[in-house]
């Protein structure tokens, strides 16, 4: 199995060289920046990519970049990527693309070695190899902010976005203002709207509701 690895860290560089080496695979070529990754994927057409996502020179997602630049050239190219962090964003892209084997890995599960040489050969294979927290942010990601109001607050929320007073509220659902006001302050709380003199916390529990 042919491999083409990048990472910036020398020492974690060679030590996945070595671990690949050792079992089985051929790492034919091992970059350290991201300007580097696109020419060596291209050229050496591998079996897998390792990329850690943040390379230099800016160390934001060049390596992800240059991976899914790749996949254009090459469709299906398996990719494996490497991260220090949850980066639910780099996920979603990487995983837009459905076509060949693709994997997102913290570079903490690199110590569990035959979990991450099996997940080498799952995306070499065509498979999927996706870290358990990565799967749990993007599932908690995808989960809606108003998921944690009541009816009632919901009812409430529905009534703000079409521009209603605290009063035509009650009104409309037949209930005193001081219920109404207690109802959006529970709102603001399970929406994480705190008290601000910059922002508009009505204006900004709409937007939430609008973009839900």
């Amino acid at each position: 199995m042919r491999v083409v690895l990048a990472e910036d860290h020398a020492l974690l560089r060679d030590g996945l060289t070595r671990l690949l080496t050792a079992h089985g695979c051929q790492v034919v070529a091992a970059v350290d920046n991201g300007p580097a990754l696109l020419p060596a994927l291209v050229e050496h057409r591998p079996d897998v990519a390792v990329v850690d996502v943040r390379l230099p020179p800016t160390f934001t997602d060049e390596g992800l970049q240059a991976a899914i630049a790749a996949r254009v050239e090459i469709p299906g190219m398996p990719v494996l990527v490497l991260s220090q962090h949850v980066e639910p964003l780099y996920a979603r892209e990487l995983l837009s693309d459905r076509t060949g084997g693709v994997g997102y890995l913290l570079k903490d599960r690199v110590s569990h070695v035959a979990q991450f040489v099996d997940a080498v050969r799952r995306v070499a294979g065509g498979g999927t190899a996706m870290d358990p927290e990565v799967v749990y942010q993007l599932l908690a990601r995808r989960q809606s902010p108003l998921s944690a109001l009541t009816a009632r607050e919901r009812e409430v929320l529905t009534l703000m976005a079409e521009g209603r007073s605290n009063g035509a509220i009650a009104a409309k659902l037949f209930v005193g203002e001081k219920a109404v006001s207690k109802h959006i302050n529970s709102i603001f709380t399970k929406l994480d709207l705190p008290p601000s003199d910059d922002d508009n916390r009505r204006v900004l529990a709409v937007l939430t509701y609008l973009n839900a």
